[in-house]
């Protein structure tokens, strides 16, 4: 359930905060966005594959992490963040 590299390229260029950006917390969670996405649609059909809900629901909570760092040093950003990636309804 990896990214390609071109996706992978693609989302970085998106949610970057300057040039040379490619770990700040806001790409991470872009990238485990797309791979919670596109895990969710594996298991949507293969609902007996545990060991792949175990590796979505720790996605998940490094996500739910990451957001709560966000969101305590700058409210605002956050807000615009999940937005962006049509998180949390």
């Amino acid at each position: 359930m990896s990214l390609l590299q071109a996706r992978k390229q693609e989302i970085i260029s998106d949610y970057q905060v300057h040039e040379t950006d490619t770990g700040s917390a806001d790409v991470q969670v872009a990238m485990l966005t797309e791979r919670i996405n596109k895990l969710s649609a594996h298991l949507k059909q293969n609902k007996k594959d545990y060991s792949s809900r175990r590796g979505l629901l720790q996605m998940i909570g490094r996500r739910k992490r990451l957001l709560g760092y966000i969101q305590k040093r700058n409210n605002d950003h956050y807000r615009e963040l999940i937005g962006k990636l049509g998180i949390r309804g």
